[in-house]
């Protein structure tokens, strides 16, 4: 697998920012079928940093109801797995670049 498929995109929240400020670790949304050894390699490869850790997680789908005018419409939410990215000591990652 290609860098570019491996790595979905970032998850960027208030607690991904937090955990980025405080402890340098930055989550991923990956591809499910990638390994750590694999996320670990992409994150090095496309952000030239040293990772220290790599923790994953499979988020699980939920079911998600919505009202209409023409009725009530069930559907669902894809599941994710999402990778948290523990960096070096003094490395940083920086997402919005010059915004």
């Amino acid at each position: 697998m290609s860098t570019k498929t491996i790595l979905v995109k970032p998850l960027i929240t208030e607690k991904a920012d937090t955990l980025s400020e405080k402890s340098a670790q930055y989550s991923f949304i990956v591809d499910k079928t990638s390994n750590k050894i694999e996320i670990k390699k992409a994150v090095e490869q496309l952000y030239t940093v040293s990772v220290e850790s790599v923790n994953t997680m499979v988020i699980p789908g939920k079911r998600k109801t919505r009202n209409t005018k023409k009725g009530v419409l069930h559907g669902r939410k894809a599941s994710y797995k999402k990778a948290v990215v523990t960096l070096a000591k003094g490395e940083t990652i920086d997402f919005f670049g010059e915004i």
